[in-house]
């Protein structure tokens, strides 16, 4: 078994694969603070809860966006799974050519998710994610990393509404099922849920423009159901993108280490596709 670890700035999402299926997930609060033991605890625990066995685990994987919780991590894999943690970072065998300025800047997680969209999905591609930021990554039909964007997400636009203005509520962020709201609760509702399904819908529609031809959009994220009952830009959803992006991930490094071809699997291009792919 495969235990996968998104680390966000929110939230960390932990997974367990069993060769392609994924048996297990948990969502946690990302805890800078927390210690080695604290989260060794935690994550036995949970794995108490859903019965596996933690010694069946044969290794595991991080993608990373808070470095602070990297070494508390990596440590937990070590004494509590007795695994040298994988982190996504320059060196490690992606598929993906990254075709930005400085590929140093793109977070790792965007860079999972577009592998694991890519492959699950083809390309061109782009992927939205709904995380602290609403992010657009832009992968091209030879899955290179042309780009993306960043915007605010949903919950830092209600957070900031909330806490600069003396009189507005906070309010669950929901589709309050009309623009013309008749109460300050569903005025800012509106605002937020419509803001952001316009502005997805938006920049989707710039990205494709700018791109000159179709792609397929892949949403995922805490937001990406809700978003994409109203997007007309929005085709696919998947909550475990970026799990799935680690574990294609770990194949291709296992694969790369062992110096063998990377093995057919549903979801995966044959290896002569794939091969073209690879840096």
């Amino acid at each position: 078994m495969l235990l996968t670890i998104d680390v966000g700035n929110t939230n960390t999402v932990l997974g367990v694969f069993r060769g392609e299926e994924l048996i297990a997930n948990w969502r946690l609060t990302t805890a800078r603070q927390q210690t080695v033991d604290e989260y060794g605890v935690l994550t036995r625990n949970l794995f108490t809860l859903a019965e596996l066995d933690r010694g069946a685990i044969g290794g595991v994987i991080i993608s990373s966006v808070v470095p602070p919780v990297n070494w508390t991590l990596g440590e937990m894999a070590r004494i509590y799974f007795g695994k040298k943690a994988l982190f996504v970072e320059p060196g490690v065998k992606t598929g993906m050519s990254v075709l930005v300025d400085n590929p140093l800047e793109v977070g790792a997680d965007r860079i999972v998710n577009g592998v694991a969209a890519f492959h699950k999905y083809g390309g061109p591609c782009i992927v939205v994610d709904f995380g602290t930021a609403i992010t657009f990554d832009v992968v091209s039909e030879r899955c290179e990393y042309l780009g993306g964007v960043i915007a605010p997400g949903l919950g830092i636009s209600s957070e900031a509404l909330f806490a600069r203005t003396a009189k507005l509520p906070r309010v669950e962020i929901k589709d309050p099922g009309k623009v013309i709201g008749t109460n300050t609760v569903t005025h800012i509702q509106a605002g937020l849920y419509y803001g952001a399904v316009d502005m997805v819908d938006g920049m989707l529609a710039r990205i494709k423009a700018e791109l000159g031809k179709e792609a397929v959009v892949v949403a995922t994220g805490g937001h990406a159901r809700l978003v994409a009952r109203g997007s007309k830009q929005i085709q696919h959803t998947d909550e475990f993108l970026t799990l799935a992006g680690l574990r294609i991930i770990w194949e291709k490094h296992q694969s790369a280490e062992s110096g063998k071809a990377a093995p057919t699997a549903r979801g995966l291009r044959p290896p002569t596709q794939m091969k073209k792919a690879q840096k």
